[in-house]
C-alpha cells in the first residue's frame, strides 16, 4: 500500500458519555467504534499474542470505558481503558480496518465467547 493510499484520520473524537471513539478518515469514512469492541480487539500482545493462533478472547468488557487517548507520533493513538489496559497502539490502518470490518470482527468475537462459555459481563 503506497503512502497516498493509506487511510488518514481527519478527525478523532472521544465521546465518553457514549463510550464511543468516533474516527473520520480523509476519504469520508466515519466510524463509531465502541469502547468494548476496541478493548477486546486491542492490538496489544496481551490480546493478540506473539504469533499466529495466539489471540486471546477477552470476556467481561461490556462496561469498559475509554478514559483517555494519547497520540503516538503521526501514525497511531494509545487508548487508555477504565480497566487499566493501555498497551495497545491503534495505528490509523488498524482503526480503519476495525471500522470497515466491524460487523464480521464483532460476530467472530461473539462466536468465540459463546464457544468458550464466556460472557460480555
Amino acid at each position: 500500500m503506497s503512502e497516498a493510499d493509506r487511510p488518514w484520520p481527519s478527525d478523532i473524537k472521544l465521546r465518553k458519555a457514549e463510550r464511543i471513539l468516533e474516527v473520520v478518515f480523509d476519504g469520508g469514512e466515519r466510524f463509531r467504534l465502541p469502547a468494548e469492541y476496541l478493548r477486546v480487539e486491542s492490538p496489544s500482545a496481551e490480546v493478540q499474542g506473539h504469533g499466529a493462533g495466539q489471540k486471546q478472547t477477552v470476556p467481561g468488557k461490556r462496561n469498559v470505558e475509554i478514559i483517555g487517548l494519547e497520540p503516538v507520533g503521526n501514525y497511531a493513538v494509545r487508548l487508555i481503558f477504565s480497566d487499566g489496559h493501555d498497551s495497545g497502539l491503534y495505528t490509523w490502518e488498524t482503526l480503519y480496518r476495525l471500522g470497515r470490518e466491524h460487523d464480521a470482527i464483532w460476530a467472530e468475537y461473539l462466536a468465540a465467547l459463546e464457544a468458550k462459555g464466556l460472557g460480555r459481563d
